[in-house]
């Protein structure tokens, strides 16, 4: 056997050592369970998806099989929607906010943005604060109010349903609305006929008015003959989303002031962390 020396035998094993190591690393992954910098990207339809051992969906993010852009995070239990942002109906309800209810037999949303109104609450809807004045049985000829209040703006649509009893002659009623700062608007003015309740149901959406701004409601009436009681009582007051886009409120008159300032409250609530 020819003589080989040792050092060329290790430096052989040596480099056989490297070439299984290169071998090793070249096919190995890196973990995928950290991101220490930079940015994850899904496009182009792709989908984020967490699943629970059950194999529930509880997260999901990117397009949905609707065609619509989503983020939604579901209850294991059930896999059933908890809060979803974007409609995976694509019915195309503006990218709404809705927190759902966790009733298995009856789905619905308890918590959501408005539809078709940008800057409103949509669900819950709220109540109007009207209350009886000493001129809810009333016998003057000439509008007074029977029943007032002010409250903030929530949702977009004012629902606001009276019944009217008016004497021989008949009566009418007039129902408004006073923005804070603003022009009082007319939302219904019609008769009551004479010797019977009349009911009135008056929906309206609140024109020009901003979220939370305070409005002044009042319901107004008068008899028609001198010395005949006018009645009006309260059945229901209340605010609620929109149904059809119809519906959707005018947007108010703003100011670059008006909308600076609202600006500096957004600012200044993100910055204390509301």
């Amino acid at each position: 056997m020819a003589y080989v020396p040792q050092d060329v035998l290790d430096r052989l094993a040596a480099l056989e050592r490297e070439v299984r190591q290169l071998r090793g690393r070249a096919q190995m992954r890196p973990a995928l369970n950290q991101v220490l910098n930079g940015d994850v990207v899904i496009g182009e339809g792709g989908r984020l998806i967490a699943e629970a051992p059950n194999g529930n969906r509880i997260f999901m993010t990117g397009q949905t099989p609707a065609g619509d852009w989503a983020v939604g995070i579901a209850r294991p239990t059930d896999g059933l929607a908890a809060l979803t942002v974007g409609d995976e109906d694509a019915s195309g309800a503006g990218q709404m906010i809705r927190m759902w209810n966790r009733d298995q037999g009856v789905r619905d949303v308890i918590v959501m943005d408005d539809a078709y109104s940008d800057r409103f609450l949509g669900r819950p809807w709220m109540p109007i604060g009207l209350y009886p004045t000493a001129r809810q049985s009333y016998t003057g000829t000439t509008y007074d109010t029977a029943w007032w209040g002010a409250s903030p703006a929530h949702n977009a649509v004012a629902v606001i349903v009276i019944f009217t009893y008016a004497g021989t002659g008949g009566g009418q009623v007039k129902v408004s609305a006073t923005p804070s700062g603003g022009i009082t608007r007319t939302l219904a003015e019609y008769d009551v006929a004479a010797n019977t309740w009349t009911q009135r149901t008056i929906e309206a959406p609140l024109d020009g008015v901003e979220f939370l701004q305070t409005v002044v409601w009042d319901v107004s009436h008068r008899a028609k003959t001198s010395g005949q009681n006018v009645e009006t009582r309260m059945y229901r007051a209340y605010t609620r989303n929109t149904f059809t886009a119809d519906e959707a409120p005018d947007v108010p008159v703003r100011t670059a002031a008006t909308v600076a300032a609202a600006g500096a409250v957004v600012t200044a609530e993100a910055d204390e962390g509301v």
